[in-house]
């Protein structure tokens, strides 16, 4: 018996100021804040969300090493790369790399990286 897997629902960043995490995704990645639970945060964006844990408050202690900017996320768009180059111009955010290709779950992408405030590398991509 193997087990079938049909999407991610959510992952998890520790973050040292869940303001600034929420300040960037929000203008840099067009996601949504959004509470939930006793006082807790999340990013959401299409059927997906982050949840953010602050770097001060264990709220899982099984989780054995989460660090701040130890997360390689990638994320596809539809918005045409040289738009998502414009756009982070205009957000102050500098790609370190890219455009360069790469292989992505559904087959080649074209991709931009950069990092966010706590410098988890973020990847965002066009199917090609």
């Amino acid at each position: 018996m193997s087990i079938t897997l049909s999407h991610l629902d959510h992952f998890v960043l520790t973050v040292p100021d869940i303001d600034r995490t929420c300040d960037f995704y929000v203008k840099v990645l067009g996601m949504e804040r959004m509470e939930f639970g006793a006082g807790r945060t999340a990013l959401k964006f299409g059927q997906q969300k982050i949840n953010l844990h602050p770097t001060d408050k264990i709220l899982d202690p099984h989780v054995k090493h989460a660090l701040p900017g130890s997360e390689d996320l990638c994320f596809i768009t539809e918005t045409p790369i040289a738009d998502v180059l414009e756009h982070l111009k205009a957000c102050g955010v500098s790609p370190h790399l890219g455009p360069v290709e790469r292989s992505g779950s559904q087959g080649p992408i074209m991709s931009v990286y950069f990092y966010d405030p706590d410098e988890n590398q973020i990847e965002v991509s066009n199917q090609l």
